[in-house]
């Protein structure tokens, strides 16, 4: 398969003039080790001038986009590609708003698709961090009167991020979840899910830290200020800085899906060549998510 590789605009539009174009890529990377029916399970089939399957034995026909992230999308599978390119390669991505009027399509149908990108950039949780982490918590939102610092009934969406260091002391990876409160247990959440038990750990001298300890090879020290976390507290002013400067306000529902696009670009900093075809590949191995899993109810 000849895969899509960089960031080239003008490269990537001729590359995709067309539904079709897009179609036969889909079906390409869906049905790259064979096809296999989904009704009887047998492999004999034929490709449709659409790039669908037809099974030569039950007579079922199945396209690129089904049983994908892409399934049922309504405004064409090109401007799908389009927002998928510009979520994963541009250093900012793009509003729904401004997604919306770009592409041709409604605010809420910009939206929804979006999120759909952004649960195939979700961690697989498969490859938890391990050497040097360094972990802090912090808010978003803006001030409220008489809410500092770790305030437990603060409005304010409460976050906990974890960064990975090279031996250079330079970014390697970072993630951050939402959590209810600064205790060990909401805390011990992004343990859970990124942090390897070999990890070399520092935190502050936070005690939400202590019990997790237990566990983990944590080291606490001073913040100073943020002096002694100077990187972390760089990553955690742009992650914040990108939120309110790109989307203005993110739901407290879905603002784990946002931190998903902007652990995912920043993760693949190194391979931005083929962040697009990896992104695609996650889109058609991801289940299809309906659209009332990205609403709050």
């Amino acid at each position: 398969m000849n895969i899509f590789k960089g960031q080239n605009l003008i490269e990537f539009s001729d590359r995709f003039k067309t539904d079709l174009d897009c179609k036969k890529y889909l079906a390409q990377v869906k049905w790259q080790d064979g096809f296999k029916c989904a009704k009887c399970g047998h492999s004999a089939c034929q490709q449709r001038k659409d790039f669908s399957m037809t099974c030569n034995i039950c007579g079922y026909t199945e396209s690129s986009t089904a049983g994908t992230l892409f399934h049922r999308v309504r405004f064409g599978v090109r401007k799908a590609f389009f927002i998928c390119f510009e979520m994963a390669t541009t250093t900012k991505s793009l509003s729904a708003s401004y997604a919306g009027v770009r592409f041709g399509i409604t605010e809420k149908t910009a939206r929804l698709f979006m999120h759909k990108v952004r649960e195939a950039m979700k961690s697989s949780n498969n490859h938890p961090m391990d050497g040097t982490v360094h972990i802090d918590e912090f808010v978003v939102g803006g001030r409220e009167k008489g809410k500092v610092g770790r305030s437990y009934n603060s409005k304010k969406k409460k976050v906990v991020c974890a960064v990975q260091l090279t031996d250079e002391g330079k970014v390697k990876r970072m993630y951050s979840m939402k959590i209810d409160n600064f205790s060990g247990k909401e805390l011990k959440k992004i343990f859970d899910a990124h942090i390897d038990e070999a990890a070399k750990v520092t935190t502050d001298e936070w005690r939400g830290y202590w019990p997790i300890a237990k566990e983990y090879d944590i080291k606490q020290i001073p913040s100073n200020s943020g002096l002694n976390f100077q990187i972390l507290h760089t990553m955690i002013h742009q992650l914040k800085s990108w939120i309110r400067t790109t989307y203005s306000w993110v739901s407290d529902f879905n603002i784990d899906r946002y931190f998903d696009e902007f652990c995912y670009r920043l993760n693949r900093s190194q391979s931005k060549e083929t962040i697009f075809n990896g992104l695609i590949v996650r889109m058609v191995k991801s289940e299809k998510i309906y659209q009332q899993e990205f609403i709050c109810n």
